[in-house]
């Protein structure tokens, strides 16, 4: 494939286009191809013509909320364009709309014969994201019905049951068979010397058990006025620094990222919620960990992301335990998928709970809520929720039998459940992976940082002192304990995490960072961290690296072994600023804010982690998501760090 993907998002719906505004059905790949809403694809071709054949295109897509570009039919320099073709396309909820203008060029009537040829193979996402394996669905029937202004997909399996449904204005003058099971809309229009006609095409998907009333927008033009609105929500009165414009510019794009990519949850009551997803193309959903932390960058300015997550959380706590034993009372939720792969137990992703820290990262959220709106209600409302979740830390997430937070692989599910969750990405500084149970530094600062903060829930709100000099004894003792157990005197640093002996995984990773974040370190050791951070083998120019650089682990297009993420940046901003290592923190929010201005503002998923003094222009990581929540909030976290208006 020769195209670039463009991907539109609103809400839980994205599309990614190609530069002529078509979706060729490609499968396999780290990038989508295709209309997706819910974990499904629910359009899978989408492709022009006019006069049987592929036009060439004068003006590619462009990246935007969308999709615009400009089309001629095949000619040469001697045989100017007979017509022009406008073409833009937009994305609403569960829904794709197309605006099509065909304008002519000759002084004479012409004709043209125009046609779009769609399809919808209802593809589980997890079957197109290139994990090689290979899912068995007895039973499962495609269909197709024609209507009078379009055509109609159907999938069947068992109980499962989806539709995409594509109507036209006009309506078509045929809508043809074409051998592959996709249909084929066709036009024969007729335009005036230099005149003009337009189309408009209209995509609904109705995913299996959904039954909302849903309208498709009745044009590109309105979905971009309903998306101008939203953003304004998110970024009407706030405080941008009127003294750094690009911090300003990159807030402002982050917020109207967020906007995008609020997607339905429900609350304990049955309440109907919009929280953060994780990140588009393949995560727009709930996400434990990127919710809580995208809510804690957003608090200052937008607290109402906090509130919905909280009781979106809350309502998919475990109850009790699975029998993998990933799912345990308290826990909070890693992942919640809605896919027909999902649905059948096919991928263990329905309600997966295979994650170390969203439950600590909850307690954060919650007296972190409370601290700075001084509402009281969702903590009251969450009390049982909230001491389910320390009951959690303590049991069976290992605080009171092995004194920390500890994880064991998932053999069907991540065999990491920290934040750097790849395969291979806890390990020593050459490369090593652990045996055994792992015990991830930064969870156990999220841990400290979740016991100090229920504490004082438990002190100021619950009125159980009892319950919050607990609390505050084991947070005392686990920092007592980290510093014992983690630091490494020769480095002037804590390893990356302990193995199942309880020896220590002596890389030195950005994790360090995170435990100035949490307060776990004493102000001594904090600050040998935090200037250690800054050195050029951590810090590339850009950002600090996930993995030092000089290291045999280091990679600079690894994932998380030297990469530079956005949002574990913030952390790190944050956690500076904590300590008062001012000018270290405006260093990194400088290299994060400058790589932002480089790519429209916008901060992508995870940069390569190449230096600034040999690649002037920031790297791109191959796989990143395009907009991701924790990265479009990661400005505001460092407009917090850094303390400019």
């Amino acid at each position: 494939m020769t195209d670039r993907h463009h991907l539109l998002v609103h809400g839980r719906t994205f599309a990614a286009v190609g530069d002529r505004g078509d979706i060729s059905g490609y499968r396999g790949g780290s990038a989508p191809d295709g209309m997706f809403v819910r974990d499904a694809r629910h359009l899978s071709r989408w492709q022009l013509t006019v006069d049987g054949a592929v036009p060439d295109t004068l003006t590619p897509v462009a990246d935007g909320d969308t999709a615009r570009c400009v089309l001629v039919p095949r000619g040469g320099r001697d045989e100017p364009p007979a017509y022009t073709l406008f073409r833009e396309q937009a994305v609403g909820d569960s829904s794709f709309v197309e605006s099509l203008r065909v304008t002519s060029n000759r002084p004479v009537p012409t004709t043209v014969h125009l046609a779009i040829t769609a399809d919808a193979d209802f593809t589980d996402q997890f079957e197109l994201r290139s994990d090689h394996r290979t899912y068995t669905k007895a039973g499962a029937v495609r269909s197709r019905h024609v209507l009078p202004h379009g055509v109609e997909f159907a999938y069947r399996r068992g109980e499962w049951h989806s539709v995409t449904t594509v109507t036209a204005a006009p309506q078509p003058d045929a809508v043809e068979e074409t051998g592959t099971g996709a249909r084929r809309l066709a036009w024969t229009l007729d335009l005036a010397p230099h005149g003009t006609a337009e189309l408009t095409l209209r995509v609904m998907a109705r995913p299996h058990g959904d039954r909302r009333a849903l309208r498709v927008p009745s044009s590109p033009a309105a979905v971009r006025q309903r998306l101008r609105a939203r953003e304004g929500e998110f970024t009407q009165g706030v405080a941008f620094p009127t003294g750094w414009p690009e911090l300003a510019a990159a807030c402002t794009r982050g917020l109207a990222d967020l906007a995008a990519l609020q997607v339905p949850a429900t609350g304990p009551d049955g309440e109907q919620l919009r929280v953060p997803a994780a990140g588009a193309p393949w995560f727009l959903t709930l996400l434990g960990r990127d919710a809580l932390l995208t809510s804690l960058f957003a608090l200052p300015y937008r607290p109402a992301p906090a509130a919905a997550t909280l009781l979106a959380l809350a309502a998919t706590q475990a109850t009790g335990s699975s029998a993998d034993g990933i799912a345990q009372p308290g826990k909070i939720v890693h992942e919640v998928r809605h896919g027909e792969l999902a649905h059948f137990g096919q991928v263990p992703y329905g309600r997966y709970y295979g994650s170390v820290d969203a439950t600590p990262l909850f307690l954060v959220l919650l007296g972190a809520y409370t601290e700075h709106t001084g509402d009281t209600g969702p903590a009251r409302r969450l009390e049982r929720h909230a001491r389910a979740a320390v009951g959690w830390m303590l049991d069976h997430g290992g605080l009171t039998s092995r004194g920390y937070l500890v994880y064991r692989a998932d053999q069907g599910g991540l065999a990491n459940q920290n934040w750097k969750d790849s395969p291979g990405a806890i390990c020593s500084a050459e490369g090593t992976r652990p045996h055994g149970p792992v015990t991830a530094a930064g969870a156990q600062g999220y841990a400290y940082d979740a016991l100090r903060r229920t504490a004082g829930l438990a002190r100021t709100v619950w009125q159980d002192t009892t319950y919050a000099h607990l609390l505050e004894q084991a947070a005392g003792d686990l920092r007592d304990r980290f510093r014992r157990d983690f630091w490494m005197p020769e480095h002037s640093f804590p390893a990356l995490a302990l193995d199942g002996r309880g020896e220590q995984v002596d890389a030195l990773a950005s994790d360090a960072g995170h435990l100035l974040w949490s307060g776990l370190l004493d102000k001594e050791h904090g600050e040998l961290v935090g200037r250690r951070l800054l050195e050029p083998d951590f810090f590339s120019g850009w950002g600090v690296r996930t993995l030092a650089a000089g290291q045999p682990a280091y990679h600079p297009l690894s994932y998380h072994r030297g990469s530079v993420w956005p949002h574990d940046n913030a952390l790190i901003a944050l956690g500076l600023a904590r300590y008062g290592l001012h000018d270290e923190a405006r260093t990194i929010a400088h290299g994060l804010v400058d790589a932002a201005g480089a790519t429209g503002h916008r901060l992508p998923e995870v940069l390569a982690g190449y230096g600034r003094d040999t690649h002037p222009e920031p790297v791109p990581y191959p796989h990143a998501c395009v907009r991701e929540s924790r990265s479009a909030s990661a400005p505001l976290a460092l407009l917090t760090a850094v303390g400019v208006v």
